[in-house]
């Protein structure tokens, strides 16, 4: 007998195997069915290119492969998101203190919601 707790089923959606959740801290898995791979520990499809813990950051909408992609080249090019919609901003010079399109204000540092140059949060002058 195998507890609610304990099962889970394959992520992929013409799989869907009834698994064993063992609670170790396994992380890449192979179904027993289809041979795909996936995570244990999130139980969803692998995600080779983030860590769990970046990864349950993520929004919903945002843990598909083209979104990590987006993500890890944002990381790369030291891109900012806007705190309010989310939306990825680029400084290419000037000062820290950023506009964006939505009428949010924030710091380009640490990404804090800012109303003037002084971060609240990182306590930096943005000019």
């Amino acid at each position: 007998m195998i507890q609610a707790s304990e099962k889970f089923y394959c992520p992929f959606k013409d799989c869907s195997a009834l698994l064993v959740d063992e609670k170790a801290e396994i992380e890449e898995s192979e179904c027993p069915e289809c041979r795909r791979l996936f995570c244990a520990k999130c139980q969803v499809p692998w995600h080779s290119e983030i860590s769990c813990s970046d990864f349950q950051e993520l929004n919903l909408n945002e843990r598909q492969r083209e979104d990590i992609q987006m993500m890890n080249l944002a990381q790369g090019k030291e891109w900012k998101r806007c705190p309010n919609c989310r939306i990825f901003v680029e400084r290419i010079s000037g000062c820290g203190f950023m506009s964006c399109r939505c009428g949010c204000t924030f710091c380009y540092r640490c990404g804090a919601p800012a109303k003037d140059h002084l971060c609240p949060k990182c306590g930096q002058l943005t000019r």
